[in-house]
């Protein structure tokens, strides 16, 4: 049997991130990944026709960039051939039905003059408030919450804001986005811009915890712009493999793990077909209901856990993929748009809010919010010469669809089937085709990939939960993973989870995984009595 200090269970980022982490301490790493490729949710493939690569679920990475796994990583992944293109002008946009347009820049200040001279203001003042606190906030995201420091940190912010300003922060953090965005803002255009942001943290306008999230996405552009990988967000996961195995570590794919092995109190080893791999850490990148439904089995020690895995909940909005290769790039009637990474197709506050509770309940949006990401606009390099490629993301779409808001649409009780693939992503596209002219003449080909796809391709994306997991308040923060176990470790010992599904939840953030990673050195490295003995006895 094969022995390592620490077995990885799941490729996706936040599982590199640990055993890059841990490799580069000197420890024995293996990086089990059921798929071909690892990256998870981090991958590129000519989806279409030759030479077009596209990002097959996310594409930008600036939570990536503001990470403290960036700062210590990011110059040994260059070494390994990881290279990012960025922009120094606008970073999005959000379109409406009737062409009016509002830009958002790195620049903050030109961001804010796209609004009214009130709005202009309120936006900078409340840029530089969270900016003034940013250094703490972001310390939290990086660490265990329950943790001391974590404590610490926080107790710093409340002397620092103090109980006037404390009290405010706290009720920034539990707003609605619909409650943020309208107690600051009179004219339209900030809600325009913002609204649709609070779709990607895997919320709707009106679910609590919202508002501050969407002052956190509405900053982070000015912060690091809209970062991609130079020719496809896979040399992500390339940089991270050859980091790994430089230092030791042992990356295999095509690698399911069926069981991890508990021998008493502490993880033992993992299951691979018939093979038994040895470790004396074990960190799963899964989900809770496949950590504790299918991969630890009865385990007493983790009874209790497994009673709240089995309550854990996904979201009822599940999130689509479509990819058109293009003849051209697309010609915006806004030329500016042919710049901007991420263009947002929305009507603003009242229509993502309908959308989403129409998806809700299991029915086709009306009017969907649309996502179309240009990657090609900083990186020409991912199609042939004077090609473009557009990526389009929906995140307000029924996992079970049993029924038309527009009563367009026929629905049945096959689910998603091609037929009704097809005729979305022409609703879908009928929400870019005024913007765009002659989008269905530069169209080659196009490829979607419903709830149902998402999920065969990564079993992560529970029925196509896009944020493996609802990201509800009750379910975030000291209560992600789950209520009675808000933190990496399990109790059982040497047994950690990360992922998206853990604390501080979906994201290209890298933070669960180090967090993990720090945890499992911090238990592997000797205590202090134990020092003292060792150096009496030697």
């Amino acid at each position: 049997m094969s022995e390592f200090d620490a077995v990885v269970v799941g490729g996706g980022h936040n599982g590199l991130v640990a055993a890059a982490y841990l490799a580069r301490e000197g420890q024995s790493v293996c990086v089990l990944e059921r798929n071909q490729e690892v990256g998870g949710c981090v991958a590129t493939e000519e989806l279409t026709k030759p030479g077009y690569k596209h990002d097959v679920f996310s594409s930008w990475h600036p939570l990536f960039h503001l990470s403290q796994a960036f700062a210590e990583l990011g110059e040994e992944l260059g070494q390994h051939g990881l290279e990012y293109l960025n922009t120094d002008g606008w970073t999005t946009a959000s379109v409406g039905a009737d062409g009016a347009t509002v830009l958002g820049h790195r620049d903050p200040v030109k961001s804010a003059a796209e609004l009214s001279d009130r709005d202009a203001a309120t936006y900078l003042a409340e840029m530089e408030r969270f900016g003034a606190q940013i250094d703490l906030v972001g310390g939290l995201m990086g660490d265990e919450l329950h943790s001391l420091r974590a404590f610490r940190t926080i107790a710093k912010l409340g002397r620092r804001l103090g109980r006037r300003d404390g009290y405010r922060f706290g009720a920034d953090m539990v707003s609605s986005s619909r409650a943020w965005l309208e107690s600051r803002f009179e004219g339209p255009e900030p809600a325009q811009l913002l609204a649709p942001w609070v779709l990607h943290t895997g919320l709707d306008p009106e679910a609590a915890g919202g508002g501050f999230l969407t002052l956190a996405i509405a900053a982070t552009p000015h912060a690091v712009g809209m970062p991609v990988v130079k020719g496809g967000s896979v040399g992500f996961a390339l940089a991270f493999r050859a980091l790994i195995e430089a230092h030791g570590g042992t990356v295999r794919t095509g690698a399911e793990v069926e069981e991890i092995v508990i021998r008493g109190d502490r993880v033992a080893a993992v299951r691979v077909g018939d093979e038994e791999i040895g470790a004396r850490t074990v960190i799963a990148n899964v989900t809770p209901t496949q950590l504790y439904g299918r991969l630890v089995g009865d385990v007493p020690a983790l009874a209790e856990q497994a009673r709240e895995a089995a309550s854990y909940r996904y979201n009822r909005r599940s999130g689509m993929q479509i990819h058109i290769a293009l003849s051209a790039p697309p010609k915006w009637r806004d030329e500016r748009l042919g710049e901007v990474p991420i263009v947002h197709c929305s009507e603003g506050l009242d229509q993502v809010s309908l959308a989403c509770a129409e998806a809700s309940v299991g029915l086709l949006p009306r009017v969907p919010t649309v996502v179309v990401g240009q990657p090609t606009a900083l990186d020409p390099s991912r199609v042939p010469e004077g090609a473009g490629l557009i990526w389009i993301q929906l995140q307000e779409v029924p996992r079970h669809p049993r029924g038309d808001a527009a009563g367009e649409i026929e629905v049945g009780d096959e689910g998603w089937t091609d037929a009704l693939v097809d005729a979305y992503v022409e609703r879908v596209l009928d929400r870019i085709r005024p913007h765009v002219e002659d989008l269905d003449g530069l169209r080659l080909q196009t490829v979607a990939l419903p709830p149902p796809e998402l999920e065969r391709r990564n079993p992560n994306l529970v029925g196509g939960d896009i944020y493996s997991g609802d990201a509800a308040l009750d379910q975030s923060y000291f209560w992600r993973p789950l209520p009675g176990a808000g933190s990496h470790a399990t109790a059982v010992g040497g047994l950690y989870q990360c992922g998206a599904s853990t604390y501080p939840g979906p994201g290209l953030n890298a933070a669960s995984g180090r967090i993990v990673a720090k945890a499992a050195l911090a238990a592997a490295e000797p205590s202090a009595t134990k020092r003292l003995r060792a150096r009496l006895r030697g």
